[in-house]
């Protein structure tokens, strides 16, 4: 019994680091998949959806394309000339 209560203890800082961890994970997940949508990026939403890195994966793709413009708002201005 003395075991258990010295390991509740020392993993009491634990269960908060989780849940910050999956609230960070979640929301550049969603923002990862709002972007990936957009674009039309299959590939890029499916990987998104399957891996589970921390938000890392969707940084990745949130940095490699944030410049290029939305696929559908150039073919709109190219059918509006």
């Amino acid at each position: 019994m003395e075991n258990f209560q010295h390991m509740a203890s020392t993993f009491a800082w634990f269960i908060p680091l989780i849940v910050i961890c999956a609230l960070w994970d979640g929301i550049w997940k969603l923002i990862g998949f709002w972007k990936a949508a957009r674009n039309n990026h299959l590939a890029w939403f499916i990987c998104i959806a399957i891996f589970n890195t921390l938000g890392i994966l969707p940084l990745i793709y949130i940095v490699l394309n944030k410049d290029k413009p939305l696929k559908n708002k150039t073919k709109q201005i190219k059918n509006e000339k």
